[in-house]
This record gives structure tokens, C-alpha cells and sequence, in this order.
């Protein structure tokens, strides 16, 4: 047997174990017939992307397994196929269109980013009336007008930038820099971030972008220091993070930076040397951008239930700001449970209703708002906390170092 049809026989064998017997279905759904979910991940990329992939997909397995504990999506048992795409929007296109033309074309997809792999297979979800959770916005994923069946569950940047805001005026800051890189969330997020500190009464005095592929930050960094910013607010993911936390040092300035979910989830400031920079001044004035669930609470109980439910598979490599989909299926169930139907556009509707997400219990985000004309999150101020640099255990910032 060639590597990619053992690929396969393991997925679809892991995925069987996975669902079980079948349950009761909707109208004109084999009553033995799986609840099919199809998510794809870049497991084999290299570095944090891995990392984050394993943690998006061992999230989903193991809110399957909670989920079938409780009788699965409207009576159908769950099943969970597992492909890697490696982070490629090609790849991912492919495999999608290769379990849409299969006996098992999936009911539900659910994505583990970055953003390209969004854009590419939204169209296709459409197209054959897929139900989807998207982790990775894109500039109009959310909107109902063109992918229907599409919702995000990751906060958009104007929901970040509002928690920025707030935690801004909270700390008594009255002017602010923005940096931010020319990725497509970047250049998304640094207008954001603007209008929020406006909107908030603070002043931004100015707002840069870097190359991402960039090995210094510098000249933007002192065009923002030339101006006095009380503080910088600062935008990145993976190497760039490193490249600006040693071109704010070179500078020698002693400035509070307030990082997005992305430095977050950049695993060199969670990494003590020589793997990371955990401990060092470089993160000496850092304080990055989560959720409250990402910050470890022993009384946050649904929360440390989710985070039981996941090292019980496996471990958790990467923040839980990877683990939105656990909140997938639970939204998914809540919603079957409304329709009384599994179809994709009655979940669709059932989604937008304000009772049918109260009544999801999610754990990673604890309130979403889809509504008919949003397919977004609208996540409150409320739901984001700033945490210091520190070691990440099971997912949550608080452990050990740094706190």
C-alpha cells in the first residue's frame, strides 16, 4: 500500500473508531448514518503552524467525543476525518474536493488556518452546501450575503482592536503607536486598531507597517519613538515577532507593548532560550492580547472541563487560541437541537438565533453573536485579557515562568 492510501485507511479507521454506532437522523437521513465532520490542518508544516494544527484538530476530537457522550448532533454520532492539508490552500482545495466527491461527503468542515486556507475553499463549502467554522477570517468570510453557510468562530480584528482599546483606557494611556505587518490580518487590523483607540478617546500618534518578510523593524520603530507614544500596540506572528522584539531592544526602548492574539501565539515568547526569548527584556514590557480562557483559572470549571477533555487524547502544543473548535460542534448541536434537522441551511438559521448560542455552553469564546447579517463572533471587550509572557501548560498562559 503507497503512503497516501495508508494515509487514508488510518484517517478513515481512527475515524470509525471515532463515531461509533450511528444514532436517530434528521427527515431523510439514514437513521444509522454519521454526522460526518471534515477538518483539515497543516500537521506536517513546519514550526508553530504544526503546533497550532495539532492543537485546532485535537480540539474537534475531543469535543466530538463530548458531544457523542450526549447523544451527538440530533441523534447521528459524530465522525471525525482528519487530512493535512500542510498549511497549503492547494492542497487543502484538493483533499476538500476529494471528500466532496467521495460516498462521505462531509456535513460540517472546519478549518485550522492561516487565512489563505480560508479563501480558498469557502467558494467550494458554498458551492455544495456545506455547513462551515472558519478559525481564520478573511475580509468578508462573515458575511451571510456570500458564504451562507460560513461562520467564524475566531474574533475579527475589529473585536480584537475594541479589547486593545479598552485595556488601553484601563491602563490610563492617552496616546498610543501602532506597528503592525503587511500580512492580510495585519493590514486588516492596524485600521482597526485606530478607529477602536479613537473611538476610546486615545490618541494614535502614528501607525507603521513592516515587510513580514523583514529582518529589521527599525526605521518604522523610530518614527514611532520620535512622536513619544505611553505605549505601542503591536501586531505579528511567528519570526516577524522576533525580528521586532530585537529591533525595540537595539533601539534601547523602555516602552510598554501591548501585543495581539497572534504574538500570542507565537511560541518564542512562551519559550525560555535558546528556543525562545521567555525571561529575557526583550518581553520585559510585553503583555500580549487572549481570551480568558487561555489564562489559566481553577475555578473557570467549563473551561478546565474542555482543556481534561483534550490532554485526554493527546497534548495540547499550542494556546488555546487554537482551540475554537471545540466550540464548532457544541454550536452545531445546540443548533440541530433548535431545527430539529441536521440540514445544513435550517443549522444555518438556527445559528443566528441568540438563545441557540447562549444555550451551546462554549468554552473557548463564552458568548458568541452571529446574527443574520454577521456571521461573525462580535466578541465584548469582556472576553479578551492581557497576560505577560510565560510558560503555556495545557494550552493556558499562568504556568510557571513569567507570570
Amino acid at each position: 500500500m503507497n503512503r497516501r492510501l495508508l494515509a487514508y485507511a488510518v484517517t478513515t479507521t481512527a475515524a470509525v473508531l471515532l463515531a461509533g454506532c450511528g444514532g436517530g437522523g434528521s427527515a431523510g437521513t439514514n437513521q444509522q448514518e454519521p454526522y460526518r465532520v471534515l477538518i483539515t490542518g497543516g500537521l506536517s508544516a513546519q514550526g508553530v503552524l504544526a503546533a497550532n494544527a495539532a492543537t485546532s484538530v485535537l480540539a474537534a476530537q475531543a469535543s466530538a467525543e463530548d458531544v457523542n457522550a450526549k447523544g451527538g448532533i440530533n441523534g447521528r454520532r459524530i465522525e471525525v476525518t482528519v487530512v493535512d492539508d500542510a498549511g497549503d490552500a492547494t492542497q487543502a482545495v484538493t483533499k476538500l474536493r476529494e471528500a466532496v466527491a467521495s460516498s462521505a461527503k462531509p456535513d460540517l468542515y472546519l478549518n485550522s488556518g492561516p487565512s489563505t486556507i480560508s479563501t480558498a475553499t469557502l467558494p467550494l463549502l458554498t458551492q455544495n452546501k456545506i455547513l462551515s467554522f472558519n478559525v481564520a477570517p478573511t475580509k468578508d468570510s462573515a458575511d451571510p450575503t456570500k458564504f451562507p453557510l460560513n461562520f467564524d468562530l475566531s474574533p475579527s480584528p475589529d473585536d480584537q482592536a475594541k479589547g486593545v482599546a479598552a485595556e488601553a483606557k484601563a491602563r490610563g494611556y492617552t496616546s498610543i503607536g501602532v506597528i503592525h505587518g503587511s500580512s492580510a490580518f495585519g493590514e486588516t487590523w492596524g485600521p482597526a486598531i485606530e478607529r477602536a483607540m479613537t473611538a476610546a478617546g486615545i490618541t494614535v500618534v502614528g501607525n507603521e507597517e513592516y515587510d513580514v518578510a523583514s529582518l529589521d523593524m527599525t526605521p518604522q520603530l523610530q518614527a514611532l519613538q520620535a512622536k513619544q507614544p505611553q505605549a505601542l500596540a503591536v501586531d505579528g506572528y511567528g519570526a516577524p515577532v522576533g525580528y521586532l522584539l530585537q529591533s525595540v531592544s537595539r533601539l534601547g526602548w523602555n516602552v510598554p507593548m501591548m501585543g495581539d492574539p497572534s504574538v500570542s501565539a507565537t511560541s518564542l515568547v512562551t519559550s525560555e532560550p535558546p528556543a525562545g526569548v521567555l525571561g529575557t527584556p526583550q518581553v520585559a514590557n510585553l503583555t500580549t492580547q487572549v481570551y480568558k480562557s487561555t489564562s489559566y483559572d481553577p475555578a473557570a470549571t467549563r473551561v478546565n472541563e474542555m482543556v481534561a477533555s483534550m490532554a485526554k487524547l493527546g497534548q495540547i502544543k499550542a494556546n488555546l487560541i487554537l482551540a475554537y473548535n471545540y466550540d464548532a460542534l457544541l454550536l452545531v448541536a445546540a443548533a440541530a437541537k433548535d431545527a430539529g434537522s441536521t440540514d445544513p441551511t435550517a443549522l444555518a438559521k438556527s445559528l443566528e438565533k441568540p438563545a441557540v448560542q447562549d444555550s451551546a455552553d462554549t468554552a473557548v469564546i463564552k458568548a458568541y453573536h452571529f446574527t443574520g447579517t454577521a456571521h461573525s463572533p462580535n466578541a465584548d471587550p469582556a472576553e479578551f485579557v492581557f497576560v505577560r509572557p510565560s510558560v503555556v501548560k495545557d494550552g493556558q498562559f499562568g504556568h510557571g515562568a513569567g507570570t
